[in-house]
């Protein structure tokens, strides 16, 4: 019965998320659902490219966290459009609460809608809001050993950046382990490596948002 109620829930989520999608399409809107552990640099890596990107591109953003609205409140002073949602408690963000945002945006002005997930490594990749694409971060001091222990999160992922590699030379950390593992979960992984605090990597990931803007602009 269990396994009943969970595949339903997942069914329902992903109606709502095909519903959030074809809106975005329609809207020729990208959109990236961006997971990470806690603290593992979602945000820092969002106020970067926001930087790099908001000449090229409209952004918009959703921020999801159990509570608190910290993270919106810095991404509020880049000046581009964001929305708090607080889960109360939910490790991850859902269909029905990213459809709840969308009286907040004007889709037709934006070319990418970002979504920071819920600090988690197990949840958010379960649940679909409507992306074109997941991106999870992992940072080294996390360890090398989590694709095999979070193996989901990395399948369902299209990008990894691998952050604060500044950071290698103090912690008992593998890139190359985290990049072969990940490899043999998904062989179309893109990794960048990268760290946020001084800018080191990121010109890829920027490239990376602009090819894949660029491919939505030009869809039917």
């Amino acid at each position: 019965m269990k396994i009943s109620v969970v595949r339903d829930i997942l069914e329902a989520n992903d109606r709502i998320a095909q519903q959030n999608r074809d809106l975005f399409e329609e809207n020729k809107l990208l959109v990236i659902n961006l997971m990470s552990s806690p603290g593992a640099g979602k945000t820092s890596l969002l106020e970067r490219s926001i930087s790099a990107l908001k000449k090229d591109l409209s952004m918009g953003v959703i921020e999801g966290d159990i509570q608190s609205s910290q993270d919106a409140e810095r991404i509020a002073r880049t000046g581009i459009p964001v929305v708090q949602i607080n889960t109360g408690g939910a490790c991850h963000l859902d269909g029905n609460m990213i459809r709840d945002t969308f009286g907040e945006f004007s889709f037709k002005d934006l070319d990418l809608l970002v979504v920071e997930n819920v600090g988690n490594l197990v949840c958010p990749a379960e649940f679909k809001v409507g992306e074109d694409f997941k991106a999870m971060i992992l940072s080294v001091t996390e360890g090398d050993d989590k694709p095999a222990k979070y193996p989901l999160m990395f399948h369902e992922s299209s990008v990894l950046l691998i952050n604060k590699i500044d950071l290698l030379p103090y912690v008992d950390c593998s890139v190359e382990k985290i990049k072969e593992d990940s490899l043999k979960i998904n062989p179309d992984l893109a990794i960048f490596d990268i760290s946020c605090k001084p800018g080191e990597g990121l010109e890829d990931w920027y490239d990376w948002i602009r090819e894949r803007a660029k491919d939505k602009e030009a869809s039917q």
